[in-house]
């Protein structure tokens, strides 16, 4: 399946300047791109270019200090937050996937899947029978009861990416999701977020630094001392 043109993230001269004044630091330049449903988009850069910055502002825990910023055709931001809950907006709509699994230690793997959408009020049957459903698709359908000290670093890594998609998100925003782990299992990881873009219908954007899954990218965003451009593959 190809990526639709149906846009879910949308950057219209966004922008993060830190500091005031002398001190005054622009983190990220003022940048337009558009990412589309079923896409798999790369974020790369050096350490230090802002890559960072621009994820945490898409996923609105980082305030821009311009621009605008649209989701899932929602305006989000437009020089201000132009919704009053953005923590409440995460919840439903954004799926996240760190570097460290950041699994909760003293939750199994259900608990952790479930716990966004308890809080969204999902029955809690219904919330169950998704992270069952989620760990069959990725691999790992018999560690539903485990807890995370069980598991391997791909075990744990999968969970996450079933954690990510517990709340049926639009966007999902993965911060170097195979630093950790060995080139086969990276390898492994990426097609997997690869898969779930066209069978999911999701954006995938993700921060790396890895050369070697270039090919697995739809397109290129590339970030260097806060100036973002797009690279034709």
């Amino acid at each position: 399946m190809k990526p639709s043109h149906q846009s879910v993230i949308k950057v219209e001269q966004l922008a993060k300047t830190y500091g005031k004044g002398e001190n005054a630091v622009m983190a990220i330049k003022a940048c337009s791109f558009e990412i589309f449903k079923g896409e798999t988009v790369a974020l790369l850069g050096p350490s230090g270019s802002g890559k960072t910055t621009l994820i945490t502002m898409i996923g609105c825990i980082t305030e821009p200090t311009q621009g605008k910023l649209y989701l899932d055709g929602e305006l989000i931001f437009d020089q201000h937050w132009c919704i009053s809950d953005t923590r409440k907006l995460r919840r439903q709509k954004i799926g996240f996937i760190f570097q460290s699994h950041n699994l909760i230690p003293f939750l199994n793997v259900e608990e952790n899947i479930t716990l966004v959408p308890l809080m969204n009020k999902t029955n809690p049957k219904e919330a169950t029978q998704k992270a069952k459903e989620l760990l069959e698709y990725l691999g790992v359908g018999n560690k539903l009861t485990a807890m995370p000290s069980q598991l391997s670093g791909g075990q744990s890594q999968r969970v996450a990416i079933a954690r990510s998609l517990a709340n049926n998100p639009k966007i999902i925003l993965a911060d170097e999701p195979t630093a950790a782990l060995d080139g086969e299992r990276a390898l492994s990881v990426m097609q997997l977020l690869k898969k779930l873009a066209t069978e999911q219908e999701v954006a995938i954007l993700v921060v790396t630094h890895d050369e070697r899954m270039i090919p697995l990218f739809d397109r290129i965003i590339r970030v260097n001392d806060g100036v973002v451009s797009e690279e034709l593959k």
